[in-house]
């Protein structure tokens, strides 16, 4: 999953990409479901993506969560 272009800032732009972020969780999403799998993943996108949890995590239910796909979000030190 490439949801990122760079890994710093480009005038005052985060380097993150929520539309190759979402396109990339709906593969993820419909790939879990068609092997009754569950999704397990820490806060992608956020940290040197420069991402924003309030941004990835609506996108996480839309594609993945709404397939009934059990999510495991886990906060890394």
């Amino acid at each position: 999953m490439i949801g990122q272009h760079g890994i710093r800032t480009l005038q005052d732009m985060p380097p993150i990409r929520y539309d190759a972020v979402e396109t990339a969780l709906k593969t993820v999403g419909e790939k879990a479901q068609m092997e009754n799998a569950s999704v397990h993943l820490p806060r992608i996108g956020c940290g040197l993506a420069g991402g924003k949890w309030s941004e990835i995590e609506p996108l996480i239910e839309r594609q993945i969560c709404a397939l009934n796909v059990p999510v495991f979000v886990y906060n890394l030190p």
